[in-house]
């Protein structure tokens, strides 16, 4: 380990040797004369939004969709709806999740704003025919387990949207900021 041999003390002032007579030290104070501004990084104006934190958001309801779906499957035979038939759910939560981690990591890797973009978009239009495809099949049934299922699945995805369309503005003013 390291060890300093240090004088905790306290000691009166210090005189210094100038010459033939013993002086107290000069003080100076510097004071800068210039604030230099701190250099943004790109897409500067974009992360002051905090896009990893719907990102994380959007893990997180990717995370409760892919949930549903499972616990949807395992309930209900694959013919009896749409929903399970085309693994809405899964789909739209795997990809919600993928859009969330590319958000996410934009801070680090800004290079990824087009491809968060282009990922965003597509979990819109997932997202509307995966909404289409629940309001035919809530159309349809007359359970009330399995519609209280579908209805919160149906709110989730709504949410997953909201994020991914919020996202995608976002994205989309930093795009047009960054060309003249």
């Amino acid at each position: 380990m390291a060890c300093a041999d240090v004088d905790m003390d306290i000691h009166g002032e210090e005189l210094l040797l100038r010459g033939d007579q013993l002086e107290p030290p000069v003080e100076r104070y510097y004071q800068a004369t210039e604030i230099v501004p701190d250099v943004e990084g790109p897409l500067h104006s974009l992360l002051q939004k905090q896009p990893a934190v719907l990102g994380a958001m959007q893990v997180v309801s990717g995370i409760l969709s892919v949930a549903l779906g499972i616990l949807f499957s395992v309930t209900q035979d694959m013919n009896e709806s749409l929903f399970t038939l085309f693994r809405v759910s899964q789909l739209t939560g795997f990809l919600f999740i993928i859009a969330g981690v590319a958000s996410s990591l934009l801070f680090k890797y800004p290079a990824l704003l087009t491809v968060s973009f282009a990922v965003n978009s597509g979990c819109i239009a997932v997202a509307v025919v995966a909404a289409c495809l629940i309001s035919f099949d809530l159309a349809q049934w007359d359970d009330n387990d399995h519609l209280k299922l579908e209805a919160l699945e149906l709110c989730v995805l709504g949410f997953e949207a909201v994020l991914s369309a919020i996202l995608c503005f976002w994205f989309t003013k930093e795009r047009h900021a960054k060309t003249p």
